[in-house]
């Protein structure tokens, strides 16, 4: 019975934040500096996701996987395409782990 109690709780908890911007906000328009601000949330997020497993994809070589890193944002920087960019940072890390051993 707790844990179901705790269920509803965790609900109430999620679903209150989300569920009052719609109401109050709803005939509303932000500035178009919170609309900016908003837009990038998802790309930090997904950044605070990836970065720390890419870091420690290479145990003890981390300058291996950040060159790799810095490799995917170039070749995404000048819009090279999905499959270029990861292959371009498994070859750029793959050949660094090659140097540094």
């Amino acid at each position: 019975m707790i844990i179901w109690l705790v269920i509803l709780g965790m609900l109430a908890v999620t679903y209150i934040p989300r569920l009052v911007p719609l109401i109050t906000i709803t005939d509303n328009t932000l500035p178009p500096f919170c609309r900016r601000f908003l837009q990038f949330i998802p790309y930090t997020a997904l950044g605070a996701l990836i970065i720390p497993g890419v870091v420690n994809a290479t145990p003890g070589k981390p300058i291996a996987a950040l060159a790799g890193l810095g490799t995917a944002v170039l070749c995404a920087w000048f819009k090279a395409g999905v499959i270029l960019s990861i292959f371009a940072a498994i070859m750029v890390t793959f050949l660094m782990l090659c140097v540094l051993t």
